[in-house]
């Protein structure tokens, strides 16, 4: 168990972005550890939205890492580009990005280890190189990182939303507007703990930039960017507007014209600083065999 002493030097900062400015720890490891109750602050848990008094006490005990046991496994990779700092991937749709409970081998992370040798073990053993993550019947653009300093970079620039993640996403109905912002709050469903909603109560604040890119007769493929990073966020923001995802049984209904084996939603596109070249990079993911049928039906659809 390693620990951390700090004393607060200003006033009003919270103590995630505090500690992560102080410390090696990413601001998403921090908030873990916050709500697993390794942070105190002058004796008592902290929670991440703590904001500091210049001299107070933070205590941070940081567990060991678990020994490791996620294998690698020889599983394809469409790899866009890789270098020794970063990877991205375009994932497929069915994939697990890293383990979790039930959820063992087949996912990026097993891949992962198995194509590169070398990851930024910042998130720890169940999500090394994981900076970022895109819900498994989500296809596209996903970037890992190969060292701490190259995580360090890419979390800083999702932080401070100067990282770009852009979706292609089929929506059930026709929207009106040409493009709009969804800005409403998203937390836990209260009465189901396995779904996202938008709620005031404890929620965290979400916004999605939509466009249309073309209306069919019942549906709109649509182009949403990303400005923060929540659980579900496009899924549950378009689900708020009564436009659901296509093929999203979660949060809509499922599609009629073919088994999408779920949402019909694509990050086609991504942009970066590369975090050793200070490049502005952007990469694209060709939209998957599945998504281009679907469109070809509906646009058949619309002439007859």
């Amino acid at each position: 168990m390693q620990t951390i002493i700090l004393k607060a030097e200003e006033n009003g900062v919270r103590i995630d972005k505090y500690l992560s400015e102080k410390t090696e720890l990413s601001r998403s490891r921090i908030q873990a550890l916050c709500e697993e109750g390794h942070i105190l602050a002058d004796g008592k848990p902290a929670k991440s939205s703590l904001k500091l008094t210049e001299g107070m006490e933070i205590v941070a005990a940081i567990p060991e890492d678990e020994p490791l046991n996620v294998e690698p496994e020889n599983i394809p990779l469409d790899i866009l580009y890789e270098d020794s700092d970063i990877i991205v991937i375009n994932k497929p749709k069915g994939m697990v990005v890293h383990p979790a409970a039930g959820v063992h081998s087949g996912t990026l992370v097993n891949a992962l280890l198995f194509h590169c040798k070398d990851l930024s073990g910042i998130n720890g053993v169940l999500r090394p190189g994981i900076v970022h993550r895109i819900d498994k019947d989500t296809t596209g653009c996903i970037v890992a990182c190969k060292n701490d300093n190259a995580h360090r970079s890419i979390a800083a620039q999702l932080e401070n939303k100067t990282c770009h993640r852009e979706y292609l996403a089929l929506c059930d109905g026709v929207i009106d507007h040409e493009e709009g912002l969804i800005d409403a709050p998203i937390g836990r469903d209260p009465k189901d703990r396995k779904k996202m909603t938008v709620i005031d109560k404890n929620s965290k604040p979400a916004r999605t930039h939509f466009a249309v890119r073309q209306r069919f007769q019942n549906h709109t493929l649509t182009e949403c960017r990303l400005e923060t990073g929540r659980t579900h966020q496009i899924r549950v923001h378009m689900s708020y507007i009564h436009h659901p995802v296509t093929g999203d049984t979660v949060y809509g209904g499922a599609c009629r014209y073919m088994d999408t084996q779920g949402q019909v939603l694509h990050a086609y596109r991504l942009s970066l600083v590369h975090p050793g070249t200070n490049e502005e990079m952007t990469f694209e993911a060709p939209l998957p065999q599945y998504f281009e049928q679907l469109l070809s039906i509906l646009e058949t659809e619309e002439k007859e």
